[in-house]
């Protein structure tokens, strides 16, 4: 399909460089500390935090992002992934440069490891983003392809907007964030994808700069202090995050610290960024790891990044009736009751179902926004 381009119904007047960032105070020596993430960068005037979009300007921290995105497109939301909720339906999905993590296996390297604000060729207005998923009929807005956390202060003002106009927000992120900035994140979200890299201390340290037990915090607060529908992905790396112990000891602390119905996907690693000398997961390891995971008391347990019926389809936690099949990103099968129930024994399929679902299919459309001065 060919991109679609939407042109504001407003003029985008003297669109500003920067706007002032949330969550931050002064430190006794001087520098002004952002309270984000968890790495809490004290900076200089002049300086950036190491996402590079967080800076300090005089006496103030700066969102230098806001407004500016490396792209928009319409994806299916099963490529968040997000498997229970409102499965088949376009989503309108964007995000801007920088990270605060430093994954060296990163597959969207080319934006979140960007430090050129030119790359932002793409500028919408929050109520402008909104309007467009709208008019586009996509029934929510993710905030993806590097971390969201990083732009709060544009996220959160685009979501309010989109919820004005009836549309959801869905969060894909490392869940790499301070409490304060947490709670004011996510109070506008409908949903998470929540990027859980592995579950040792080591790989967070050495292979993503960052910490594991930030990230189940995170985990914990959402599913147990939010209305946000959370899901789970781990990327299986062959060799560093794949072993049998490792996979056991976190599917087992996902069913029993956030609970057995919180899906979880294992998606397949390909060669990219800083590590191209390990090859692509076997499909064989998806299997497995969701056959630990499922032997670990999860109900909903996925393989992703492969053609895998078996592994991408969902069923019934109490019969085994299968209720929702999926090739990929294209759904193959629906057999939930009008209620999102199971039509053999009645249990209800936890997450957020409508009576049918979409027919987006896999398409990826690229959306334009025409600058208007």
């Amino acid at each position: 399909m060919t991109g679609r381009f939407f042109t504001p119904s407003f003029f985008i007047m003297n669109f500003p460089d920067s706007v002032p960032a949330r969550h931050w105070h002064a430190v006794d020596d001087g520098r002004l500390q952002c309270d984000v993430c968890p790495r809490f960068c004290k900076l200089h005037d002049g300086q950036r935090g190491l996402c590079f979009v967080r800076a300090r300007d005089g006496d103030e921290l700066v969102l230098t992002t806001w407004g500016r995105s490396s792209g928009f497109c319409i994806d299916p939301i099963e490529k968040k992934p997000l498997n229970h909720f409102l499965p088949g339906t376009p989503i309108l999905s964007f995000g801007t440069a920088g990270c605060n993590l430093t994954c060296k296996f990163c597959q969207n390297w080319d934006i979140s490891k960007s430090r050129e604000v030119d790359r932002l060729n793409q500028v919408a207005l929050p109520e402008t983003i909104a309007k467009a998923a709208k008019d586009l009929n996509c029934r929510s807005v993710a905030y993806t392809y590097n971390d969201p956390v990083i732009f709060l202060e544009y996220a959160v003002d685009t979501a309010k907007a989109c919820r004005a106009l009836g549309i959801k927000n869905v969060a894909v992120t490392a869940g790499y964030v301070a409490p304060g900035a947490r709670e004011d994140f996510f109070s506008v979200m409908d949903a998470a994808n929540v990027d859980l890299k592995a579950f040792t201390e080591e790989f967070y340290h050495t292979v993503c700069g960052g910490t594991l037990e930030a990230v189940k915090e995170t985990l914990v607060y959402l599913v147990h202090h939010t209305s946000v529908w959370v899901e789970i992905t781990t990327l299986l790396i062959p060799g560093l995050n794949d072993s049998d112990e490792e996979i056991t000891a976190l599917s087992h602390w996902v069913a029993s610290e956030l609970g057995p119905n919180v899906p979880l996907h294992f998606s397949a690693f390909h060669p990219d960024w800083k590590i191209r000398d390990i090859p692509a997961t076997p499909p064989a390891t998806l299997t497995r790891a969701r056959a630990i995971a499922r032997d670990q008391g999860l109900n909903f347990v996925y393989t992703g990044n492969v053609h895998d019926d078996q592994g991408g389809s969902t069923c019934c936690p109490s019969c085994e009736t299968s209720l929702i099949g999926r090739d990929w990103y294209v759904l193959t099968r629906w057999n939930l009751t009008a209620n999102g129930g199971c039509p053999s024994c009645g249990t209800k399929l936890p997450g957020h179902f409508e009576p049918q679902p979409g027919d987006w299919g896999r398409k990826r459309v690229p959306v334009t926004f025409e600058r208007t001065l």
